[in-house]
């Protein structure tokens, strides 16, 4: 080894302590995180029903269940009875001895799981003077209504086809039918049962579905949702899906053709799941003809007029009519009937094989007012043809958005939809801008669930995200292509400051326990989709992996591992790593950049790196010693005695001797041609050589954005893949070369927000001041109640009590 000195190339020296820096994390123990690990360990083995590549194995199976209905809905007791015959067919290779049913309104039982584990959510203090806990009249009015109504279904006559009794046994909300005889596989039964329940008012509880009444015109409108009882889902994966229905994990359902007839009052119009089978029963002629005519309309075509629908308030009856509906392949059933509704209508001309015509169709009250009768339809076709480009074509008749008093559910060709105008003083209606944004918003994704989870039929009681998630992501995509003005909180940036908070739990949590299911169950994985798209693969590979998820698990059942292996086998692209850090764990991202070293690559001649050197040293910042002494006119001894020199004083530890001319030469000589040929090169390009050095302070391993900022004002995008975390998740550095007439002046992480980092301000390079604000406030002389000044206020007058309808 030839002797160390001053010369030795920084480049070469940074390298070997880099490989040995690297070499001791790698080799020690504790310090080694592999966040590229593989998933297989993690999901569940590939088999004959789902395969490794994440589609539909060779034998997949599900069952299928169809259901004949005739309900009646009595309007002044807020009830319905009905009669339903269901058909199972055992396509599973397994032979059952029972069914399990779900009994979703038995939720509102003082004694279900929901209501007996619901808890406080306030926190109590010992000093009632200072600090006290609270209760909202609207808790009080939830728990009243309760308590005054016998809420959950009461189910009788059940019995199957040959008219023999089937025991039942209820279990909180579901339902335990044993057959008499044991249902083999390939092999189907029939078996019906009466059923009832008072309908809940939707306001006082805060459900899913219920009715909402109006103190002003005394009108109600009714949307009925988990209305009848319901086969649970029976499963490779998990046989009955029979967990209770909490309130949060949603429903997973089978498959199968619905017939349903529907009385309700005669002056009301219905709303449902499927296409109206009797329309000349109840609708008049002009009524039938507008629908023709809305088939091809530019613009929504009235069915039912505004006129029409407050003539029906004002009178009702004790007459009925019975509406039929039929709907195929679908996976569960709901309805809205008020006399307040208008209806409008407009075809979407899809094309295709499947389902060319759709009908696109809005039912509203008069206090929908304008909001709805411009965007609610309109925005129902936009998101079909959005979904659509997605995934495939929108295969039902019907696509229908229903206002009532549920802010947002979705069901099989149904919505219901909530924001409204206001009723102003001098009679007009108006509506904010926030409830503009609501109401498109909300429209397009509640008619997205259409797709996602109601044909691409996901386990929403297990795994939220799977539909809440993919759908926020693809009405993100949707919002934006309506107006990317409105705020659509699927951007990496709106989730970042939700993703450093403690108080979180991974994507996969089971729906009941998840904590704070917005973030969690919408904008977090719908942020992830995002970065995946446009950062990691970019849309072409995601789009089409997206898609070919979607067509292979239309009107199936795909699970988290089917999604993780498809977008991975169809893209061509190892995406563990993603999936591990962002479902699985609740790390954050937050890359700093920490330093940046700007190098020059040593020439080997030592005439030339010695005086670079020698610049370099001169460079540094003068002592504040020597500058003070300087400063006092302080004489140096050196100076005073100059007659007593030697040859340092004419020479520097920079000065090059024959001895290292001479060594620089041996170098040369000993060159391969090729070698000299890259170094005579190498130097008279001269380029800058810039060492990035990036921590990984949020754990969440990933791609790492730049943008590189040159001193003459010009930008450049680089993107470095996240697999340069795969040897060490916490410490990396990069080497970046650019021209010599190209040196960098400033370097920033994630430049426009896309990988949802929660510190932007690490990912500058040099740091930057940070803007932001200062508000004046004055001190108040005092604050809450305990500081009453009883002496003044008892002089006050009383004020005449003014009574606010509900409506």
């Amino acid at each position: 080894m030839k002797k160390s000195t001053p010369a030795m190339p920084l480049l070469v020296a940074l390298a070997l302590s880099s490989v040995a820096h690297a070499s001791a994390i790698s080799q020690t123990k504790g310090h080694f995180e592999d966040k590229f690990r593989q998933l297989d360990e993690t999901l569940p083995t590939p088999n004959i029903y789902r395969s490794a590549a994440g589609e539909p194995g060779e034998r997949y199976w599900q069952q299928k269940v169809d259901y004949d209905i005739d309900v009646n809905l009595d309007e002044k007791a807020k009830r319905l009875t009905a009669t339903q015959t269901i058909h199972y067919k055992n396509n599973s290779p397994h032979t059952l001895k029972y069914l399990w049913l779900q009994l979703d309104q038995n939720i509102f039982k003082n004694d279900s799981i929901a209501e007996r584990t619901a808890t406080f959510g306030n926190e109590l203090q010992s000093n009632p003077v200072t600090k006290h806990a609270k209760i909202s009249l609207n808790q009080l009015r939830r728990q009243q209504f309760m308590d005054d109504t016998e809420l959950g279904f009461i189910i009788n006559n059940v019995k199957d086809g040959r008219g023999k009794p089937l025991k039942v046994t209820i279990v909180d909300t579901m339902m335990r039918v044993d057959l008499n005889e044991p249902l083999k596989s390939g092999k189907d039964l029939q078996f019906s049962m009466d059923f009832a329940f008072n309908i809940v008012e939707e306001d006082a509880v805060g459900a899913r579905s219920g009715y909402e009444h109006f103190e002003k015109d005394g009108n109600d409108i009714f949307l009925l949702a988990q209305w009848f009882p319901r086969l649970t889902a029976y499963t490779d994966y998990e046989a009955w899906t029979n967990k209770a229905f909490l309130g949060s994990g949603e429903f997973t359902l089978e498959f199968g053709d619905y017939d349903v007839e529907i009385t309700v009052p005669a002056d009301h119009i219905v709303s449902a799941t499927g296409e109206l089978d009797n329309p000349k029963q109840v609708l008049s002629k002009t009524q039938r003809d507008r629908l023709a005519q809305a088939k091809t309309a530019k613009r929504p075509v009235f069915v039912v007029t505004e006129e029409e629908a407050l003539e029906n308030e004002k009178a009702g009856t004790d007459d009925t009519k019975t509406w039929r509906f039929k709907a195929k392949n679908v996976r569960d059933f709901a309805w809205a009937s008020s006399r307040k509704f208008m209806w409008d209508a407009k075809g979407y001309q899809q094309g295709g094989d499947e389902q060319p015509l759709v009908m696109a169709m809005s039912f509203f009250p008069k206090e929908g007012g304008d909001l709805w009768k411009k965007y609610s339809t309109e925005a129902v076709i936009h998101t079909m043809e959005v979904y659509s480009r997605f995934s495939f074509d929108y295969p039902y008749p019907t696509a229908q958005s229903v206002n009532g008093p549920v802010g947002g559910m979705e069901y099989p060709m149904i919505t219901f939809n909530g924001p409204r105008t206001k009723l102003q003083d001098d009679g007009s209606r108006t509506y904010s801008l926030a409830e503009k944004r609501f109401l498109i918003g909300v429209v397009i994704h509640e008619v997205g669930h259409i797709y996602f989870p109601m044909i691409v039929n996901s386990d929403e009681r297990q795994w939220t995200w799977m539909d809440e998630g993919l759908n926020s992501f693809l009405d993100g995509v949707a919002g934006r292509e309506w107006d990317p003005t409105i705020p659509w909180g699927v951007e990496p940036r709106d989730v970042a400051a939700y993703m450093k908070s403690e108080d979180q739990s991974p994507i996969m949590t089971q729906s009941d326990s998840v904590l704070h299911l917005g973030p969690n169950a919408y904008t977090k994985p719908a942020a992830a989709l995002n970065i995946l798209r446009e950062v990691i693969l970019g849309r072409e590979l995601f789009d089409f992996a997206f898609k070919e998820y979607a067509l292979r698990w239309k009107y199936k059942r795909p699970t988290p591992a089917d999604f993780f292996r498809t977008m991975e086998e169809a893209s061509g692209v190892d995406l563990d790593w993603f999936w591990r850090g962002w479902f699985y764990s609740t790390d954050h991202v937050d890359i700093s950049l920490d330093k940046i070293y700007q190098l020059r690559l040593d020439t080997k001649n030592p005439d030339i790196d010695f005086g670079r050197l020698r610049e370099f040293e001169k460079n540094k910042p003068m002592s504040l010693f020597v500058k003070r002494n300087q400063e006092q006119g302080r004489a140096l001894w050196i100076d005073k005695n100059q007659d007593i020199t030697d040859f340092y004083d004419n020479n520097d530890q920079f000065t090059v001797t024959n001895e290292e001319r001479n060594e620089y030469r041996e170098f040369l000589s000993e060159l391969k041609p090729w070698e000299k040929r890259t170094l005579e090169r190498a130097v008279k390009e001269d380029k800058n050589y810039y060492v990035l050095k990036f921590s990984n302070v949020g754990g969440l391993v990933m791609p790492i954005l730049l943008e590189l900022t040159y001193q003459d004002g010009s930008k450049e995008e680089r993107t470095i893949p996240a697999e340069i975390w795969r040897r060490n998740a916490r410490n990396v550095s990069k080497l970046i070369i650019t021209d010599k007439d190209k040196p960098l002046a400033s370097v920033t992480v994630d430049p426009r927000w896309e990988t949802a980092d929660v510190d932007i301000e690490n990912n500058h390079y040099p740091r930057r001041i940070i803007e932001s604000r200062l508000e004046l406030y004055k001190k108040k002389e005092r604050e809450g109640k305990v500081y009453r000044d009883i002496m003044q206020d008892v002089k006050a007058e009383l004020k005449p009590l003014e009574e606010k309808k509900d409506n």
